[in-house]
């Protein structure tokens, strides 16, 4: 049989759908297309209403493409809402979509609560070879409950791999030719080996000494994590790099407080500019929520003006979408979707800016990308810096997957073009 699989939402969901293909890879399944497909399946975040809409969209598509296929929803979607399952024939939660080719062939809503230690087997072995990036989930869960998120009922209660496990997976991936591994997790910042005693911060020390790939990137870290000894760890590592994306969401202490993060404005600030003074030419990206109920324009300029005034690289910006279960989808003032828009299309302007800016500080200068295979308009490759920097040069096969050194020449529409050196 064929199944066709869709991941949307996050890092960890790219892992998850990874996990989810081994599986049913390895019981006999094969990979194809959506018309070909005998199952279809999306791995579908929920945390806005815009994963809603990619659900129906997939629905849509595959009703429409292969009518005749089954069509199932899985992951953090179907654990929160499998009441809203859009005619799909299977729901299954986010801990039994790891064992789905045991329930592959029934119908209906299969899900329970999430097992608060358990956290799926580190399936590498089967990695394609010289693959440049790899996503490694080595966290799961959250108990941080913001006022605006459903991930804690989702995805459980924090948990983490043993650290043996992560050093001993990041070696193979090392050994299969990646390049760049990116430590995924829902918190990561709460990663833990409880028998070990050993956090994040202990972990990648364990890294630097150990055989990984060239490259380790992290992905988004809670802003309380970020103190000195965190950035004297990213300021000297040789392997770690020089970039990171912090979960802000406002720089307005009255919707921090409602959304329950508990730091302010002023924390957040010195922060960031801690990292910018301590660590050269770092990339910073921050998450924001626009339009949450009772922002109102001081609120969301404090935030607009805040984020001007700052070395940020780049901004991911999200509209408030009130979720059910959560406690901010019942707050009084919400803000009416007009205005909502209006702050997410001049925030998307700010942070077309601050990348700009960013991208003009490293015309004529030095830096090392990692050339992907993938080719784009036309004859041209893509490659990474340090700092998270995308960087175009023409296509040479002979540099996929090779840590290049190039240098940087300009902006050509809207894109940073480089030649080898």
């Amino acid at each position: 049989m064929n199944f066709f699989l869709k991941t949307t939402g996050c890092r960890a969901n790219q892992w998850d759908s990874y996990i989810i293909s081994n599986r049913l890879i390895e019981s006999g399944y094969e990979p194809s297309e959506i018309t070909d497909a005998h199952v279809c399946i999306i791995n579908a975040c929920t945390l806005t209403e815009n994963a809603e809409r990619d659900i129906k969209r997939f629905i849509n598509q595959c009703r429409k493409k292969n009518p005749y296929a089954k069509i199932i929803i899985a992951g953090c979607h179907a654990q929160m809402y499998p009441e809203h399952h859009y005619g799909a024939d299977l729901i299954i939660g986010t801990r039994e979509r790891f064992d789905l080719p045991e329930y592959i062939q029934l119908n209906g809503i299969i899900r329970c609560d999430n097992d608060p230690v358990f956290i799926e087997k580190a399936s590498i072995q089967d990695i394609q070879q010289g693959k440049t990036r790899f996503f490694f989930k080595i966290q799961d869960g959250c108990d941080r409950f913001c006022t605006y998120c459903v991930v804690p009922f989702t995805r459980g209660r924090p948990r983490s791999r043993e650290s043996q496990e992560v050093l001993e997976a990041i070696k193979i991936l090392k050994e299969k030719g990646v390049k760049e591994v990116v430590l995924t997790g829902i918190e990561l910042s709460a990663y833990r080996d409880i028998e070990k005693g050993i956090d994040l911060k202990r972990l990648l020390k364990l890294m630097e000494d150990s055989e990984t790939p060239e490259r380790i990137r992290l992905s988004s870290i809670d802003p309380l994590y970020i103190d000195d000894e965190f950035i004297e760890i990213l300021r000297d590592s040789k392997k770690i790099a020089k970039s990171i994306h912090i979960s802000v969401q406002s720089f307005s202490d009255k919707i921090l407080s409602l959304m329950s993060r508990h730091y302010t404005r002023d924390y957040l600030v010195g922060i960031i500019n801690r990292l910018i003074n301590k660590i050269n030419d770092i990339g910073i990206g921050i998450d924001i929520i626009a339009g949450f109920p009772s922002e109102d324009e001081d609120d969301f300029m404090n935030t607009y003006n805040t984020i001007d005034s700052l070395g940020i690289y780049y901004l991911h910006i999200f509209s408030f979408s009130p979720r059910e279960k959560t406690k901010a989808a019942s707050m009084p003032h919400q803000v009416p979707l007009k205005i909502k828009k209006d702050r997410v299309k001049r925030l998307k302007s700010l942070d077309i800016k601050k990348r700009l800016s960013f991208f003009e500080r490293f015309i004529d200068k030095k830096a090392v990308i990692i050339p992907e295979g993938k080719v784009y308009k036309g004859n041209l490759m893509r490659g990474y810096t340090d700092n998270y920097i995308p960087v175009y040069l023409h296509y040479k096969k002979t540099l996929e997957n090779r840590l290049t050194e190039v240098k940087i020449r300009g902006l050509e529409s809207g894109i940073l073009m480089a030649q080898g050196i």
